[in-house]
């Protein structure tokens, strides 16, 4: 199955979501595309609001990160800078797929957006990896590098939310294990 989606082909960082926008110059991709400078403006105006909010969470997120276990913030001085720069851009290390995730790809962070679109990817059969859930929004798979988190918008995917959900990318990366008890869940 071919990736289709937005950014880099040698990503780090996949977050996944179940639909592309439809009305842009960027609408329905075949294919992993990497964006243009002004392309996620340019959707986030065309498409809407929530378009523009699902990059400015991916954006806050990489911005968030610990350089070791990726260096977006080291390329930029904000997380706007970085999103309208570098975010989904060739060599950018990122993506955001709208097909199920390839677990045979190695060294990958794959993040599901959405315990909905989570369920329906194991239901369909598109997923084979055991998750465990840490409540109703996060849930995580060591082996595979998975991880599940509430939809890219602010309410669901809160600046809490995206610390926690950074917290456990570097658990994963530097130790292959989440640990709960080194951080609080949020409150849903």
């Amino acid at each position: 199955m071919s990736e289709v989606g937005f950014g880099c082909n040698h990503y780090r960082i996949a977050f996944y979501v179940e639909n592309a926008p439809l009305y842009s110059h960027f609408a329905s991709p075949q294919n992993l595309i990497a964006l243009p400078k002004g392309a996620i403006k340019e959707i986030g105006t065309t498409c809407g609001n929530g378009w523009r909010k699902q990059f400015n969470v991916f954006a806050k997120f990489i911005y968030t990160l610990h350089p070791s276990v990726f260096n977006g913030r080291e390329k930029e001085t904000t997380w706007q800078k970085y999103r309208d720069n570098h975010l989904l851009q060739q060599n950018s290390s990122t993506a955001l797929l709208f097909s199920p995730p390839d677990l045979s790809k190695e060294n990958v962070l794959h993040i599901i957006a959405g315990r909905s679109y989570a369920k329906k990817l194991i239901n369909e059969r598109l997923l084979n990896s055991e998750l465990c859930w840490l409540n109703q929004e996060f849930a995580f798979n060591c082996e595979d590098k998975v991880l599940v988190c509430p939809f890219l918008d602010y309410r669901q995917l809160s600046n809490i939310k995206i610390d926690f959900l950074a917290q456990m990318c570097h658990q994963l990366v530097h130790s292959n294990a989440i640990e709960l008890d080194q951080f609080h869940l949020p409150e849903m």
